[in-house]
């Protein structure tokens, strides 16, 4: 409670913004913006204890989004994409010991400025369908991820260019996050970063996270897509700037 009490107003409005933005995004624009949760907390807290405030709230949004895309998710390429970012994850997993907050800031700013740039850019028209494909971006995805909550970009990667029926778009990026998520619960479990205190802090923030995913599905056929990325996007390039130069 001690710790709550001494989160600024600042960190609350940030925190708010960054989990109803990702609620909306993962519910209704299959998690592609969603990544900028854990940098928008990271201008006020350290950047693992953002991430794993966030992994509980992550975990209940994809509750409510799986049950709604689930019937629409494509087996055939989640058998693709899960085993290898299970290894994305382990890789994150081991590595953890060397990253510190400045080494975190410094590689979530870099991963911020790169797919706020790509998603700008219109990344769509790049990556490509193929297996080999599939298997680096979901271990990419896995390790992103990981350390960030930021799996959608390289998932985007492969699938964006299959041009699937966005329902199936849907179902299989929301499945694929869901399922990363809860595999993560576990590393991150193993290394204490699942405690009282960040789950204080979620438990306060879970009712955002609720109003989020319902808004992403009445809006998402509603708001122009191009319009609702391109805010975030930008967003996202700004924010890595300041987490730059706050790990440099």
């Amino acid at each position: 409670m001690e710790q709550i009490l001494s989160f600024s107003a600042a960190f609350w409005i940030l925190a708010v913004l960054g989990v109803l933005v990702t609620g909306i995004s993962k519910s209704g624009f299959a998690g592609g913006v969603g990544v900028i949760s854990v940098p928008l907390m990271s201008l006020y807290i350290g950047p693992v204890q953002a991430a794993a405030i966030m992994l509980p709230l992550l975990i209940l949004m994809d509750f409510f989004s799986v049950r709604a895309w689930w019937s629409h998710r494509r087996v055939d390429l989640l058998k693709i994409m899960l085993p290898a970012a299970i290894l994305g994850i382990i890789i994150g997993y081991l590595l953890f010991g060397y990253l510190n907050d400045d080494v975190l800031r410094l590689l979530l700013g870099i991963l911020s400025i790169s797919f706020g740039l790509w998603g700008l850019l219109k990344g769509s028209r790049f990556g490509g369908s193929s297996p080999i494909i599939g298997y680096i971006t979901s271990t990419l995805a896995g390790f992103t991820s990981f350390v960030a909550h930021a799996g959608g970009p390289p998932m985007n990667f492969y699938l964006l260019p299959m041009k699937l029926p966005r329902e199936q778009f849907l179902g299989t990026a929301v499945v694929f996050l869901a399922s990363v998520n809860f595999v993560k619960l576990f590393a991150y479990g193993a290394l204490g970063q699942i405690n009282t205190d960040n789950l204080l802090v979620g438990l306060v923030l879970a009712p955002v996270a609720w109003i989020g995913t319902r808004l992403g599905l009445v809006i998402h056929k509603k708001l122009d897509d191009q319009l609702f990325y391109r805010i975030i996007l930008v967003m996202l390039v700004i924010i890595g700037v300041k987490l730059v130069f706050d790990g440099l």
